[in-house]
């Protein structure tokens, strides 16, 4: 029975692209065959509007092991270590079911840290959501919300697994289309790494794990769409997750793999036994054939095309060697798990589908898993920007003690506590440093070495500039890693962009990764995989161009330094100056003051000199590697005044008496957000100061640390002064009381 149009717009399919599979398979293709395809060229698994732009990003370095292309990057940290790293969205299932659809994005990047043969031992999570105080839509935002962290917290708590960071931000944009990436990062030797490839021809390729339902069918083409009016109606395309079965699954497999009778292995992610089965025969350029009489199912009745697009969780598929099947049996017998044979690998290239002895779908590997249409769309429109070049005629206020209180009880600024409270951030003892400092780090145990690691994205300054904003990411996150003395070496990168057939919105894409990869390139941290994640709008609306970075960073394992002040009477140091060049009117309007206290975007983000941030990030660890800060924080969103207040916020109640000598306007000076700068504490300024000026960075004394009081002085006159906690009291308690507003 021929295909009709109307089945070919329910698999988001063109008649273009239907025309190509008629070619490689020389006949009409059958609904099941048509449902691979739909899964396996959608946007979420083809990458088919983005992979030309991605191979402008740098992928190689002395540290990079294995690059993109596999189910992880690898990096050696040295001693015969490895970890490996990724970044993963789930921002449409989470949209439609929070809970479950924040859940089964952290298990699916479990997943992809231990199929390399990695145990996971961090977890951290970059969300987005519409403000929760919104007149409109704040009862939604806050529900997602809600779920969300709740999913996040049952997954990694019930898995056993620390969430040891990450950020959390808010803004109109993503009231229709929140945004979920969640990375991870897993430990092994250079001889545990495993590969999700079908080698060896007569090799049995066997079914491990959960049971196949019809949860998620359809889900990688549900993530490969916008939003509409009939988005609810998509909850059974959300999986549904079960953590400890896959605390079994993690045990079960690491314990096989050291059996040696495994050869390739890869989770059962977007689009299920079809991803799995074509990807590991493509990679190894050998087919599969098996039968779906032997897939293990929880429910009756089910279609070869249910099976096949079938999202279940917790589930995972492996080529053994022949003649050591039973070897691989007993360890998931062992772990109550099933385990069966469902096929063999093939000499011919095919994927060959039967059910019950009869064929159901054969299409080549290669062609489904790697050769969908690559589409180099319109991009020269000029970028969506919903907020304008000129900013308002004054940026004054009368009140900037008042202004730094909203902005410390603002939804992006306030204590993240009642997010990160939810998560276990200690288990497995591995922990060194938690959620609150400007990076998370965690030791190696069996090495002298410790992995810091940041997450990071800033859709105000990519909405004014998706280049400009894309660098100043990057500069960031390695700033913070260099703030707790941790050496950047290499990168995973999550892209959340609106629908790439609009020209101004591919625009922003193909913008953001040409900053990504010049600041990459220049920062030595070379992307070693990553997600992208399209059609993130809701009735034409586009959330803001959002790329998130996950750096990870090399240090020794010590005492860490947290953002804190620590001691009255220490001399406070700004290393990298008040960078008051670039610094105009037309610069800040991407400030989180223009934001929150103006309500209003505009202009350009601030002005990068990627050569003098390097060198403060080099300053910067050699001050903290040699004990010299006793507190380090670096400037990012709310400039001066609000790294002040944060580093105020420590139990002891130490604030700072800050003074600047400048005619320049307070409200710039105070809160404007130019980058390459860290806040130092210390007890032996001139030595910090001697490392400075040999870095080529300034490093000006603005004031000395005292007790509860916060006092910022520019121009000789007061401009803000309070108590440092009660500062920190309406910063604690900000996001609980929003979150109990009805």
């Amino acid at each position: 029975m021929p295909i009709t149009p109307e089945q070919l717009a329910v698999h988001r399919l063109t008649r273009d692209e239907y025309d190509l599979i008629v070619k490689i398979l020389k006949r009409d293709p059958n609904i099941t065959e048509l449902g691979i395809f739909s899964v396996m060229w959608s946007e979420h698994c083809s990458y088919k509007s983005s992979k030309r732009h991605l191979r402008k990003l740098p992928t190689e370095s002395k540290h990079v092991l294995v690059g993109p292309g596999e189910n992880a990057g690898i990096i050696d940290i040295g001693d015969g270590w490895a970890i490996a790293f990724k970044i993963e969205s789930h921002n449409h299932p989470s949209f439609i079911e929070p809970f479950q659809g924040a859940a089964t994005g952290v298990g699916g990047i479990l997943r992809d840290i231990f199929t390399m043969g990695a145990r996971p031992i961090a977890v951290m999570d970059a969300i987005r959501f519409g403000p929760p105080d919104d007149p409109a839509n704040g009862a939604r935002n806050r529900r997602i919300l809600e779920g969300v962290v709740s999913g996040i917290a049952h997954y990694g708590n019930c898995f056993g697994v620390p969430t040891v960071g990450g950020e959390c931000v808010f803004d109109p944009s993503y009231s229709g289309n929140p945004l979920v990436n969640v990375f991870a990062l897993g430990v092994f030797k250079h001889d545990e790494v495993f590969y999700g490839r079908a080698t060896g021809i007569g090799n049995p390729v066997i079914y491990v794990g959960a049971k196949t339902g019809r949860d998620g069918i359809h889900g990688a083409s549900m993530a490969s769409a916008e939003f509409d009016e009939e988005s609810d109606a998509k909850r059974p395309n959300v999986q549904v997750g079960d953590p400890f079965m896959e605390k079994l699954l993690l045990e079960a497999c690491l314990e096989a793999m050291k059996t040696g009778a495994i050869v390739g292995i890869q989770d059962m992610g977007a689009a299920g036994l079809t991803c799995s089965t074509c990807e590991m025969g493509s990679r190894a350029g050998t087919g599969i054939e098996f039968d779906l009489m032997h897939v293990p199912q929880r429910e009756t009745g089910m279609t070869p095309y249910e099976i096949m697009l079938s999202e279940s969780q917790e589930r995972m598929l492996l080529v053994a060697e022949k003649g050591r099947e039973n070897e691989v049996f007993a360890v998931f017998k062992k772990w109550g798990l099933d385990a069966v044979t469902i096929g063999e690998v093939t000499g011919d290239g095919i994927l060959r589908v039967k059910d019950h002895g009869a064929i159901v779908a054969e299409i080549p590997n290669r062609e489904l898993a790697d050769e969908a249409p690559i589409y180099d769309r319109p991009h020269n429109a000029s970028p969506y920007r919903p907020y304008p070049v000129e900013g308002p005629e004054s940026i004054a206020s009368g009140d900037l003690t008042a202004d730094l209180y909203k902005l410390m009880s603002s939804p992006d600024l306030c204590s993240k506590r009642w997010v990160w409270e939810q998560y276990d951030y200690m288990v497995r003892t591995n922990t060194v440093l938690g959620p609150g400092g400007d990076a998370a780090i965690v030791r190696i145990k069996e090495t002298g070495h410790s992995v810091a690691m940041v997450l990071d994205g800033n859709g105000r300054y990519c909405v004014l500039d998706p280049f400009e904003g894309a660098k100043l990411m990057v500069a960031e996150c390695c700033r913070n890693l260099s703030t707790v003395g941790a050496t950047p070496v290499a990168a995973t990168n999550n892209l959340n962009f609106g629908n790439p057939e609009r020209p101004e919105i591919m625009r922003q894409l193909v913008l953001g990764i040409e900053g990504l990869g010049e600041a990459c390139r220049f920062f030595e941290t070379p992307i070693t995989g990553g997600n992208v994640s399209l059609y993130n709008e809701t009735l034409g609306e586009p959330i803001h161009p959002t790329p998130v970075l996950g750096i990870v960073g090399l240090m020794e394992t010590a005492a860490p330094v947290s953002p804190t002040f620590k001691t009255a009477g220490r001399e406070v140091i700004l290393l990298g100056g008040l960078r008051l060049e670039g610094c105009d009117k037309s610069r800040f309007g991407g400030s989180q003051y223009a934001n929150t206290v103006l309500g209003k975007q505009w202009g350009l983000p601030p002005k990068l000199d990627m050569d003098y941030e390097k060198r403060v990030h080099t300053a910067i660890r050699e001050i903290v590697t040699n004990g010299l800060a006793e507190s380090a924080h670096d400037l990012s969103d709310g400039g001066l005044a609000v790294a002040i207040a944060e580093c105020s916020f420590g139990a002891n109640g130490i604030g700072a008496r800050i003074a600047i000598g400048s005619d320049m306007e307070p409200v710039m000076l105070l809160y404007h957000e130019a980058p390459s700068r860290v806040l130092i504490s210390t007890a032996n300024a001139d030595a910090v100061k001697a490392i400075a000026a040999k870095h080529g960075v300034e490093a000006p004394s603005i004031g000395q640390t005292i007790a509860d009081t916060i006092e910022l002085s520019t121009g000789g006159q007061v401009r803000v002064r309070t108590e440092s906690r009660a500062l920190r009291d309406a910063w604690e308690n900000a996001l609980p009381a929003l979150m109990k507003t009805r």
